[in-house]
């Protein structure tokens, strides 16, 4: 088996859930492909010393199965590593909320048992893809989570014309709305007061963020629907943000979201790694503060 693996190199709390993997990977004689941003953050270690591995230093690897270690947000930039190659990812967390990097790490070695035995299960999840007016976005259009439109300065509210199946839906006037998957139901939209959607759900969440109408809530969508989104701000410009990757752009340009054609394959381990189960550990779904 081949193995990928990547992490937040911000974290120093990574090295140890690392030691264990590389240990257990190395003891089982698994090929190692590990990215250039970790390996450059273990070269002091003694970790690396007599451990054979290859190094990803782009975009162009493969392997069976790519390991995220660090938290949700690494779970996002390891998506989007992915991409569209069908590589299925576990996340082992070394964070604190953990939705997608479900895995703690006292599992580590159980779980990665059961993968070398392919004793695991793969949930398939809805990606967005944005294009641009301008052509922006060439080099990485996908979100799992979620698009985000939002004002670029703290003074005004921007307004965006909504299309929705190619029909004209609202001008939304609002800091910005949100487009989200099932994936990204119980992220940025959740807190907006956005539905929570199961992964298996065809459907995407349209959400404003701080809207000025009372009467304006969020709406699900078949994910089919493609959204089309016109800006228009008084600074002239927006920010549009893909799982937290930002940039500034002028209100000209129009963005237009849709369903990509590939999915992101996420690991779930036998066991409680369910999608119910997170919900009512990490959320504290249900949860009776009177008992």
């Amino acid at each position: 088996m081949r193995i990928a693996i990547f992490g937040n190199t911000y974290r120093k709390e990574i090295i140890y859930p690392l030691e264990i993997i590389l240990r257990f990977l190395s003891k089982n004689n698994v090929d190692i492909l590990i990215y250039n941003q970790i390996h450059d953050f273990l070269k002091q270690s003694p970790l690396l010393n007599d451990l054979n591995y290859n190094l990803i230093e782009d975009g162009n690897f493969n392997a069976d199965v790519a390991l995220s270690v660090g938290g949700d947000g690494t779970f996002l930039n390891t998506a989007q590593h992915v991409g569209d190659k069908n590589i299925p990812i576990l996340g082992i967390n070394t964070g604190k909320l953990g939705f997608l990097a479900d895995v703690a790490i006292n599992e580590i070695e159980t779980v990665l048992t059961d993968i070398l035995k392919r004793n695991f299960t793969i949930e398939e999840r809805s990606v967005l893809e944005v294009s641009a007016s301008n052509n922006a976005f060439k080099g990485s259009p996908f979100a799992l989570n979620e698009v985000a439109v939002l004002k670029q300065d703290l003074s005004s509210m921007i307004s965006i014309e909504a299309f929705v199946g190619g029909e004209y839906f609202h001008t939304y006037r609002a800091d910005g709305l949100i487009v989200s998957t099932p994936t990204g139901s119980t992220a940025y939209s959740l807190s907006v007061g956005g539905p929570i959607l199961v992964p298996q759900a065809r459907n995407l969440i349209v959400a404003p963020v701080a809207s000025h109408s009372l009467n304006v809530r969020p709406l699900i969508i078949p994910d089919s629907w493609d959204v089309h989104l016109k800006m228009f701000s008084r600074s002239h410009s927006y920010l549009i943000s893909l799982d937290g990757r930002s940039q500034i752009m002028s209100e000209q340009t129009e963005l237009f979201i849709k369903r990509a054609n590939h999915t992101i394959k996420i690991i779930k381990p036998s066991g409680n790694h369910t999608f119910f189960n997170t919900l009512k550990n990490k959320l504290m779904w249900g949860i009776d503060k009177r008992n």
